[in-house]
């Protein structure tokens, strides 16, 4: 038996002891995370477009001169 195939015997390796994935995450969990991930990142797209029309609207200040 190899090395790799002994690690898989024991509970080494990719799996745990059980044979479940080291970050079991069941397909609803997953959903909820990447839904609430979305959420935040089209807010923060917001916030830059936001950003970019206010910069674009006011006029630069003005520079001292030495």
């Amino acid at each position: 038996m190899t090395d790799r195939a002994q690690h898989h015997r024991c509970g080494k390796g990719p799996r745990g002891p059980r044979g479940e994935r080291p970050f079991s995450v069941n397909r609803e969990e997953w959903l909820t995370r990447l839904e609430e991930h979305q959420r935040d990142l089209e807010q923060r797209t917001a916030d830059v477009a936001d950003l970019i029309r206010r910069l674009r609207q006011d006029p630069a200040p003005a520079t001292a001169e030495a």
